[in-house]
């Protein structure tokens, strides 16, 4: 892999996925680091407040679709660089593994190949596999091939859960324990992550846009924690004190099999067949990627300690005394 020029400060940016967790976060930096953005999201109507993070005008709204590749070309006419965040936790309708994170990646890469465009940014997840037994981490490691394929010089980032004040992850198991007593240590809670803060990541799409050797760069905290730790630092945080209860894999199987049906009428289902699968791996940066981490990216990342300071309106009395 070899290095891209940075951005000159003015450049335009279509960013897919503007809207979501991640990627509101990723435009939040962008903005202030003066780029133009061009927002590509299937409402525009609910991508207006991204427009209170940038000088009038540095800031626009397109429709797009990524299963639409018309829609796609038109977001990136003119502009000088891509960033696709778009991703789903599980499939609903036409939304997709394969449709939204390998073909939709590979539309947007070859759109962007046509166009001319050099500098690409695409976030992909640590355990991207296409071996593996997960429909999501093989349609993660699909759209990474594709994405190089058309577009070598892309910048790919493999993040370990990403936490942050709208994350998925303490956002949902805080809000369960607001009403459950307990809660599930599925496989018995060893599985290991790496969580990396929202603002990390975001501060990683910059540097590679800032001229970072274009390469596959797999990102996490400093902390290696286990998925019980990780549930006991969340009752410290949220002080509800919940029970920890192992759930052996095959049991949640089978929870997992019958919520999966909420998705069939727009609801989140709290687990899936495809996630407890996942929850069998660990999810931390690989030892080849030593040298191709946020260190190598020039980013000192944000111990876990400091960034949950968000659950504190999980608090039975609200935040937490200083």
């Amino acid at each position: 892999m070899s290095a891209v020029t940075p951005l000159p400060q003015n450049a335009l940016i279509t960013v897919f996925g503007g809207t979501g967790f991640l990627g509101r976060h990723i435009v939040r930096r962008l903005s202030k680091s003066g780029y133009r953005l061009r927002i590509a999201t299937r409402r525009p109507n609910e991508a207006l407040f991204l427009k209170t993070n940038g000088t009038p005008g540095q800031i626009d709204i397109v429709q797009a679709n990524i299963r639409d590749a018309a829609s796609i070309s038109a977001a990136l006419e003119g502009a000088d660089a891509v960033v696709n965040t778009v991703g789903i936790l599980y499939e609903s309708g036409r939304q997709t593994f394969d449709a939204v994170q390998a073909r939709g990646a590979a539309l947007i890469a070859e759109a962007a190949a046509k166009c001319g465009i050099i500098h690409m940014v695409h976030i992909s997840a640590i355990g991207a596999d296409a071996d593996s037994a997960s429909s999501y981490a093989q349609s993660k490691a699909t759209g990474e091939t594709a994405v190089l394929e058309l577009m070598p010089q892309a910048h790919i980032l493999r993040p370990s859960i990403v936490i942050g004040p709208e994350d998925d992850f303490f956002n949902r198991f805080a809000s369960m324990a607001m009403l459950a007593p307990a809660l599930p240590l599925i496989g018995g809670g060893d599985t290991r992550y790496q969580p990396v803060s929202v603002f990390d990541v975001a501060d990683a799409v910059a540097a590679c846009l800032n001229g970072a050797k274009s390469d596959i760069y797999e990102i996490g905290g400093p902390d290696i924690l286990s998925f019980k730790q990780l549930m006991e630092l969340l009752n410290q945080e949220t002080g509800r004190k919940r029970l920890l209860l192992p759930l052996p894999f095959f049991v949640a199987s089978m929870i997992a099999a019958i919520a999966q049906f909420s998705a069939l009428v727009g609801m989140q289902p709290l687990l899936t067949p495809d996630q407890i699968i996942l929850l069998k791996s660990d999810n931390i940066v690989g030892a080849d990627f030593a040298d191709r981490n946020l260190a190598a990216l020039g980013i000192t990342s944000r111990p876990i300690a400091g960034e949950l300071d968000y659950l504190a309106r999980f608090r039975p009395h609200g935040k937490k005394p200083s």
